[in-house]
């Protein structure tokens, strides 16, 4: 049996693993649970899954929800907590779902204690590829991706040579707002952003899929994935979102993976490989599906896709403040204190006043984080 352990085991993609979970009981043993905030769907899923170890946001979470645990469950809170869930368990393999740059501490430590990562938490390498990526290859640990776009790309690579790859390119379904014009977007409220057309996802990576930025911090998770050069990345709007992504070869072929709109197959992949187990997921139909649309990226209409991309090719700090200030702009907008045109607003003003650090050590990489949440906060 595997013995996982999930940070973020309350949002979307922490529930939907335990969804597979479920499905394939006799396959694994549920060694860890780490969540935020929601304490009433995090108590429920200790008493079912009956983890050695389980964290929770704050001290104060973790004094309310002690008494309503199984004995024996090893309670903590916090970054700490994190950690310990993380790297503490015997897990063999650790999927991290949190949202944002606070997954960061705990994949790294996951990683020392060689342990394998389904990675969701697309932060991670965003803000610190350089980092992650080494420790990996000096433990020897494999990272495997559960975004979809990302899971399809490792899909489409196997028993290939990168050496023979062309380019690769991502898919983006193009989010609440595809078919809006800028005018349009002027007064969009944060109802109509939450209404995704096509995938069900946490409020943050949501927004993100509507301004954009979610695929741009996926351009740059794909760069340390694979490999490969920006100039060898490329993204394609396809509304559908049923071809999760391709790569092109250098004879001119292109392998695509499709499947229907279903978080749960690339998530079980993650854990399952390199076997296929069965799914409960919807099968795809192409000839029900019918026609299939693809549209070429409008930089201009979707601004903060260009500066990923620009963030990207610079390197060093530039990610990193890239997807803090996105974090503050999301949370200020989520909280109605800012309009939705207002997020790649901030986001280029705070790079606008940053100059970008060169292969940064953790700490310069928390400083720059700290710094771009701070401009944020205050424009």
């Amino acid at each position: 049996m595997k013995k996982i352990a999930i940070i973020g085991s309350t949002g979307s993609i922490g529930t939907q693993t335990l969804d597979v979970v479920q499905q394939h009981p006799e396959q694994f043993v549920v060694e860890g649970l780490a969540a935020g905030a929601n304490m009433e769907l995090f108590v429920q899923q200790v008493n079912q899954f009956r983890p050695k170890k389980a964290s929770i946001a704050t001290k104060e979470l973790a004094d309310q929800v002690r008494p309503l645990l199984p004995a024996g469950v090893e309670l903590s809170y916090g970054e700490e907590g994190l950690i310990e869930v993380a790297a503490g368990t015997e897990a063999d393999t650790v999927l991290t779902a949190i949202v944002g740059s606070a997954g960061l501490p705990a994949t790294l430590a996951a990683i020392s204690e060689g342990k394998t990562i389904a990675l969701a938490n697309k932060e991670t390498l965003v803000t610190a590829g350089h980092l992650v990526m080494a420790l990996a290859k000096e433990k020897g640990v494999p990272i495997l991706p559960v975004d979809s776009e990302h899971s399809a790309i490792f899909q489409c690579l196997n028993g290939e040579h990168m050496e023979d790859i062309a380019g690769i390119t991502l898919t983006a379904s193009g989010g609440s707002f595809r078919d809006y014009s800028r005018e349009q977007l002027a007064n969009v409220t944060v109802e109509d952003a939450l209404k995704h057309p096509n995938w069900s996802m946490g409020a943050k990576v949501t927004i993100d899929s509507a301004t954009m930025v979610n695929k741009g911090l996926e351009v740059i998770e794909a760069h340390w994935l694979f490999g490969l050069g920006f100039e060898q990345i490329e993204v394609l709007l396809h509304p559908e979102s049923i071809v999760h992504s391709f790569v092109e070869y250098r004879d001119g072929s292109i392998i695509a993976q499709l499947g229907a709109p279903d978080m749960r197959v690339p998530i079980q992949y993650a854990l399952s490989y390199p076997r296929r187990w069965n799914s409960a997921a919807q099968r795809l139909s192409l000839a029900k599906a019918g026609e299939l649309q693809f549209r070429e990226m409008d930089f201009e209409r979707f601004p903060c896709l260009r500066l990923a991309f620009e963030c990207g090719k610079i390197g060093g700090t530039a990610p990193t403040v890239f997807n803090a200030a996105n974090e503050v702009a999301v949370a200020r907008f989520l909280n109605r204190e800012i309009s939705f045109l207002k997020i790649e607003y901030l986001i280029e003003t705070v790079l606008s006043r940053h100059e970008a650090l060169a292969d940064p050590s953790l700490e310069v990489i928390k400083d720059a984080d700290q710094w771009a949440r701070a401009v944020a906060e205050s424009l």
